[in-house]
């Protein structure tokens, strides 16, 4: 790599380390720390869509859009809703009980039980997800830049933990700003790049619609399929169960708005991403359809797969390497051809020659699926990596290859800052969940916040060793994006539950809701694991929370009225 790309790297994420420690060097009150103080609604704002948005976010999801088109925004359609309901219910009643942890409400409404089963449950899907949120631009970027992969893993886990356990919450709050700021600048630098790339090839409508014939802008899907992973009806139920979940019960991103300077500030920051997110989104996976245009008008790699790998199936059998990769440049070269025609039937004003051109360009599109798909098979075959998936390195492919020295610095930048992000709103709410709801509620009471304050450090630098040692020894067997996402549905729906029942049931009790949990979460893992049915994994969200209310509201009729 340059060493000017290197610079920008080196600069960017050791200004924000810096600047984390630098502004929360000052903090001693517990409660800064835990879930930081006084922010106001842009912080806030900022700061819940850092949380959100992970490396994966930006490595993985222009590499789906580049495979299957646009239909994962769906996903998204439901959380402007969620958002809104949780500005309206849960804001004024966290803020009302002073909460730390949003498990402590669970106690409230119920018993010390269900809120320790809630604060469990949390710490096991949200500790298996720091370590994805390291692990992912680890394994990437260790692949593709030939960087050392304990060395970058190990490195970006100590500079998160570093400022996290410096100035905890409120470190997390104020560099996610920047954060920020530096990710929104470098995709959109990158979207600009790859827009004047293809306009070289054909105007921006021209290019669309090349997008369009070869199904890339499946933006909605409005089938009854529950198989279906993504269409609009999982996208508004299920979507909306998962972030109502995320947003309204997980420490991470509760935290964020919790430290807000009112109520007021706290819900404007909400609906700042209610606003932002779908079209962030929307704008992500563009990009990576744009980059699937560039890639139809420009020879793309035979496949994406890190050069590791493909040296490996050609020194393993270079005969049959070479005339998978023959074929599939002979069926690019033909697919060249046929968009061509496409473009000039278009510009000849459409008409049955553009609806042939396009048919023409489906089935060579098609045989270049094939092609390539019969290569990386070969590769899969060669070299025991079936679980290596080709999508989460299309981007960091465009990226290294075609933008200028300093921005490819950047863009890696922005990659690793996303990673920093994420990882540490996980670490800061892992360590106030540990502090609050275990070891001061269940072993150490009543001692002085210094106590607190050291036992949140230390358990910030627990959970960062072993978010450290799983992305170390992990190993992907979903799209990374897709994981991500796959490991909250099974866990959400469950807590979900639990916080629907504690705010809008009253006849529902402590005892009834705890069995009532359990019974839902072995329910949701036994589904997931043995294939009993076939259903796209956002439903889970909505499987556990109605499990959750449906059984522990039999419960209740069965054992009577709800004890006091």
């Amino acid at each position: 790599m340059n060493p000017i790309d290197i610079a920008t790297i080196g600069v960017t994420l050791v200004a924000i380390v810096f600047f984390g420690v630098w502004k929360t060097r000052n903090d001693r009150k517990l409660d800064e720390f835990l879930k930081g103080s006084s922010n106001s609604w842009g912080t806030i704002g900022l700061s819940v869509m850092a949380t959100q948005a992970s490396a994966i976010t930006f490595l993985s999801t222009p590499g789906l859009a580049y495979d299957s088109g646009m239909a994962f925004v769906q996903n998204y359609f439901g959380m402007p809703l969620a958002l809104i309901l949780i500005a309206v219910v849960f804001v004024p009643m966290y803020y009302k009980l002073e909460l730390c942890s949003v498990y402590e409400f669970l106690e409230h409404r119920f018993d010390s039980k269900t809120r320790t089963l809630g604060s469990a449950i949390f710490l096991i899907q949200r500790g298996f997800s720091a370590g994805i949120t390291i692990y992912a631009p680890s394994i990437i970027l260790t692949s593709v830049l030939g960087w050392d992969m304990n060395t970058t893993v190990i490195g970006v886990g100590l500079a998160v933990i570093l400022y996290t356990v410096t100035g905890g919450s409120h470190a997390v709050s104020v560099t996610h700003k920047y954060q920020m700021t530096v990710i929104l600048t470098g995709m959109a630098i990158a979207f600009g790049i790859v827009v004047y790339k293809i306009m070289g090839h054909a105007g921006f409508r021209e290019n669309l619609s090349i997008a369009g014939a070869l199904g890339h802008l499946n933006v909605v899907d409005l089938s009854f399929d529950l198989n279906k992973r993504y269409t609009i009806w999982s996208g508004l139920l299920g979507g909306f169960f998962l972030s109502l979940s995320y947003f309204g019960t997980d420490q991470s991103q509760a935290q964020r708005y919790m430290s807000g300077q009112s109520v007021r500030e706290s819900r404007l920051g909400l609906m700042f991403n209610a606003l932002l997110k779908v079209p962030m989104q929307f704008l992500i996976l563009l990009l990576g359809v744009l980059v699937f245009v560039f890639y139809q008008w420009e020879r793309p790699p035979a496949t994406f797969l890190p050069s590791s790998m493909t040296d490996m199936a050609e020194s393993a059998d270079a005969n049959a390497y070479r005339e998978y990769k023959l074929r599939f440049e002979d069926r690019f070269q033909e697919q060249k051809i046929a968009i061509d025609g496409y473009v000039e039937a278009l510009r000849n004003g459409g008409g049955s020659a553009a609806q042939a051109s396009k048919e023409e360009l489906q089935n060579a599109s098609l045989a270049v699926k094939e092609a390539r798909s019969q290569l990386k098979g070969h590769i899969a075959r060669t070299t025991g990596q079936e679980s290596m998936k080709e999508t989460d390195y299309v981007f960091i492919h465009f990226v290294l290859n075609e933008l200028p020295i300093g921005l490819i610095g950047l863009l890696i930048a922005v990659i690793l800052s996303a990673a920093m992000s994420s990882t540490a709103s996980e670490l800061s709410a892992l360590a106030t969940i540990t502090t609050v709801d275990f070891y001061q509620n269940h072993f150490v009471k009543d001692r002085d916040e210094r106590h607190y304050m050291k036992a949140s450090r230390t358990f910030t630098a627990m959970w960062g060793g072993l978010a450290i040692l799983f992305a170390l020894f992990a190993s992907m067997v979903e799209s990374l994006i897709e994981a991500v996402n796959i490991v909250g549905s099974l866990f959400y729906g469950t807590v979900l539950g639990l916080f629907l029942a504690a705010f809008f049931i009253r006849r529902i009790g402590a005892h009834a809701a705890f069995i009532a949990a359990i019974i839902a979460q072995l329910s949701v893992l036994l589904l997931y694991f043995t294939d009993l049915v076939q259903i796209g994994y956002l439903w889970y969200n909505l499987i556990a929370c109605a499990l959750v209310i449906v059984i522990s509201y039999s419960i209740q009729l069965v054992i009577g009225k709800k004890e006091v």
